[in-house]
């Protein structure tokens, strides 16, 4: 895959410690939640436990870094959280995690194991390159609101994931558009890894290289690469 991934020199003046690292497959297997993934999620949990040790997750160094950002660009993060402290919150919860499917259930499980937000993209419903801009207000965002798939529009100055046809994520990482999200058909992927100091590409590199081994196990001869910090 040569996908092309840019962060708009806006964005980086408003974050200058923010890190992304992407990780790219191609012949992957997805299915149905079963055991193994759920293995997976509940040892999440466990390790997420242990590095919290008490704390809130929002007390957590790096989901504070995550919080001022957030407020940057005019967005209240106790209401519109980072997709990891959203997730770590709701595996502490009574309910615990969401079974979702083989793919987005592992890449879950290495946001809650490590405390950073990752998500998943079908490549092959990306209309070409990827950019993390801050919002004129207009773009496209397809959701679903009440059951049901509808479009709305970012705020403008929010930081948004967008490609040619509109944006695939909003507020950084908190909530994910139909469109590109991984299905039980998705077989090519991008997973973006992002951190904020003092978070580092070291750490965020390891939790990627965790995920390829998770990716390979579950779709042996699947093509895999884990590019560098950025």
């Amino acid at each position: 895959m040569a996908l092309s991934l840019t962060v708009s020199d806006e964005v980086r003046a408003l974050a200058p410690g923010f890190v992304h690292v992407a990780v790219e497959a191609r012949g992957l297997v997805n299915g149905p939640s079963g055991e193994d993934s759920s293995a997976l999620l509940d040892d999440a949990v466990r390790r997420l436990a242990v590095r919290l040790d008490g704390r809130a997750p929002h007390e957590d160094p790096h989901m504070a870094a995550w919080r001022a950002a957030y407020t940057a660009f005019g967005s209240k993060p106790s209401r519109t959280r980072n997709s990891a402290e959203a997730l770590a919150r709701r595996a502490l919860a009574d309910g615990g995690l969401p079974r979702i499917n083989a793919l987005v259930d592992l890449y879950n499980a290495i946001s809650v194991a490590h405390l950073i937000p990752v998500g998943g993209e079908d490549t092959d419903r990306i209309a070409g390159a990827m950019r993390l801009v801050r919002a004129t207000g207009r773009e496209p965002f397809h959701t679903v609101a009440g059951g049901t798939e509808s479009m709305e529009h970012p705020e403008a100055g929010e930081v948004v994931w967008c490609d040619e046809e509109g944006v695939t994520c909003r507020r950084w990482n908190w909530r994910q558009g139909v469109r590109t999200r991984l299905t039980e058909d998705t077989v090519n992927a991008l997973f973006l890894l992002e951190g904020m100091a003092p978070a580092t590409g070291g750490e965020l590199g390891a939790a990627a290289g965790e995920l390829a081994e998770g990716l390979e196990k579950l779709s042996p001869g699947a093509q895999v690469t884990v590019h560098a910090p950025r």
